[in-house]
């Protein structure tokens, strides 16, 4: 019987591809698409970068990786240790979502090229935090001080999203603009080396089917490919080969981009704009957006391999999982264009085939008015790993009435509960998996009232918990037993996981 299996393998993965490939031909036909300009074909490699940190929104191409490091808990009550003040726009300061901070161990001859202070350019080990905020500054910060390691980046425009650093380690430093403050919004590439800006991309375009301009979406970068892809507001999905030329030894860095948009449309759907970050798997990648219709695109063929119909705005990023090489996709939408009531509408999806492979649907709330406060999934899900292995964990806004929320772990196989916990307050803020050397997991999850609380991921108990102060809409990104989060109190916070 051994020796049969691999021909029984193979022939089951062939009826299965030849299924894929019949429902992939019939859902391609929904979307309309074109680009502006033939983009590189490119896969992307299975390590996303090989630097110690966060580098990007929830830390690699699979967007499933918001820690670096293991942590060593024993209190289990996160320990503030240091808080920058930071300064202030029409829309605050501080973070808001989804404001996760990069955090970046760099390479010592990286190091040696930039303009940070000279005392940390000796410093065995160095580790800069570099958080975006909504005064339209960049802080940079040591990890476990919270000094300013060289003067902050001013962008002008208020920053919602994360940013992103060159997943090589080059001091390349992608800006994603949330607000047009000063009259012009897009993203921008900056040189760490001296801060300067390399290069700018207008959102406000006339190619584009929206005239929105924002991008709260986290770039990707493609370390072999020497390319970046990013998703904007105004409906177009962007891939830009950089042309980067780095010498660490000369202190010089540039980069002559060639863009191509690719815009489309889906039929049902006839809102554009994508919030949440692009997720990738090999050649595979996926988005969602305003109207709640999924996509994914072949980074090898550049085209549309299949699409899902619009169900309600899905600002959360896809998270990825392979299961014997095929992609799965964990995803959920808000209460949005449901209006007041409706279900966050949480799914596991097949990357290959489109074909949803479970669903589960929770009642949730938003606030209608001049400034709407959506419920349902803002928060990007975790992916259990080690100990967690089976389960894939939810947090939801406004559960059960306008101001509580609900975390959830459902299993990756059948999306059946395994624990809940009832939030007295509701969460933006995106949960993040901690875990021990042996792998025993611990999840950090902040809340609108200021609390961040740490979880046993296994039972969902509550084991400790420390406030400040103010709404944490951003999202944590952890590195060994610190974590760094904002408020919209307008401080960025350290602490120390004991």
């Amino acid at each position: 019987m051994k020796s049969r299996r691999p021909f029984l393998f193979a022939a089951l993965f062939l009826l299965l591809m030849s299924l894929a490939a019949s429902q992939i031909a019939s859902a391609a036909a929904q979307i309309q698409y074109r680009w502006s300009a033939e983009p590189k074909k490119q896969t992307f490699p299975t390590s996303y970068t090989d630097v110690e940190g966060v580098l990007t929104f929830r830390g690699s191409a699979q967007r499933s990786a918001p820690s670096f490091g293991t942590a060593e808990m024993k209190k289990f009550v996160p320990l503030p240790i240091w808080k920058l003040t930071t300064r202030s726009s029409s829309w605050g300061g501080g973070a808001g979502w989804t404001g996760q901070p990069a955090i970046v161990r760099w390479k010592p001859d990286v190091l040696q090229t930039m303009n940070v202070k000279e005392k940390f350019k000796a410093q065995k080990g160095f580790t800069e935090v570099i958080y975006a905020s909504l005064d339209g500054y960049v802080y940079f910060l040591e990890l476990t001080t919270g000094e300013e390691t060289r003067k902050p980046l001013r962008i002008g425009n208020p920053i919602k999203g994360s940013v992103s650093v060159d997943s090589r380690g080059y001091p390349l430093l992608y800006v994603g603009e949330g607000i047009p403050e000063n009259g012009t919004i897009g993203f921008g590439l900056y040189s760490l080396i001296d801060q300067k800006r390399l290069f700018y991309m207008k959102g406000i375009d006339s190619y584009a089917k929206r005239g929105w301009g924002a991008f709260d979406s986290s770039a990707l970068f493609n370390r072999y490919e020497d390319t970046l892809l990013v998703g904007g507001e105004n409906g177009m999905f962007y891939s830009v080969k950089l042309n980067t030329r780095f010498d660490a030894a000369e202190k010089t860095l540039d980069i002559k981009p060639e863009v191509s948009k690719y815009r489309y449309s889906i039929v049902g759907n006839s809102y554009q704009g994508i919030e949440n970050s692009v997720a990738v798997y090999d050649h595979y990648a996926y988005f969602a957006d305003n109207g709640g219709s999924l996509q994914a695109i072949d980074l090898l063929a550049n085209k549309p391999i299949w699409s899902l119909p619009s169900v309600d705005d899905t600002d959360a990023t896809i998270v990825i999982e392979a299961e014997n090489g095929v992609p799965f996709l964990y995803t959920g939408t808000e209460v949005d264009k449901q209006g007041s009531k409706g279900y966050a509408v949480l799914r596991k999806i097949n990357g290959l085939t489109g074909q949803v492979v479970w669903k589960r649907q929770y009642a949730c709330f938003t606030q209608l008015g001049d400034h709407p406060v959506n419920g349902g999934l803002l928060a990007t899900p975790v992916l259990g790993k080690r100990s967690i292995g089976d389960r894939v964990i939810f947090t939801l806004a406004r559960y059960g009435s306008f101001g509580s929320g609900l975390m959830v772990a459902l299993d990756k196989k059948t999306g059946e509960e395994i624990w809940t916990w009832k939030m007295a307050k509701y969460a933006w803020s995106s949960p993040v998996d901690v875990y021990d050397e042996n792998g025993n997991a611990s999840l950090l999850q902040a809340d609108s009232a200021g609390n961040l609380f740490v979880l046993s991921a296994m039972t969902g108990q509550v084991k400790g918990q420390t406030s400040l102060g103010a709404n944490i809409e951003a999202s944590p990104a952890v590195f060994g037993n610190y974590a760094v989060v904002a408020t919209r109190g307008g401080h960025i916070h350290g602490l120390k996981l004991e």
